[in-house]
């Protein structure tokens, strides 16, 4: 009977936050300076002139949400090919155990 994993400690993780409010966006987007990374990459696209400042931060925080959607299965897929290589990798160990062990 195998007792030890009956005796760990579990870790308590702290809980998530919740996520930002579309107010709590629009504010870190209005105090952000020009210069920030972000506006970069939210460039205006020229065939889509905004009527106002509005429409511009409105479209920004839609880019972001996309982006951020993008880098949440990019995440996802990289967890899933890790695992995929961690077990390719165990499979790998215990071939070249077994070709180890044989006689010449």
């Amino acid at each position: 009977m195998n007792t030890g994993s009956k005796n760990k400690k579990r870790v308590v993780l702290p809980s998530r936050p919740d996520p930002p409010t579309v107010e709590q966006i629009l504010a870190d987007i209005s105090r952000a300076a020009p210069s920030d990374p972000v506006f970069s990459i939210l460039e205006q696209d020229p065939s889509h002139p905004y009527d106002s400042d509005l429409d511009l931060k409105f479209q920004q925080c839609r880019q972001y949400l996309e982006l951020n959607e993008q880098l949440q299965e990019v995440r996802a897929r990289l967890l899933r090919q890790r695992e995929e290589l961690r077990v390719t990798g165990e499979q790998l160990d215990r071939d070249m155990a077994e070709v180890k062990g044989q006689p010449l």
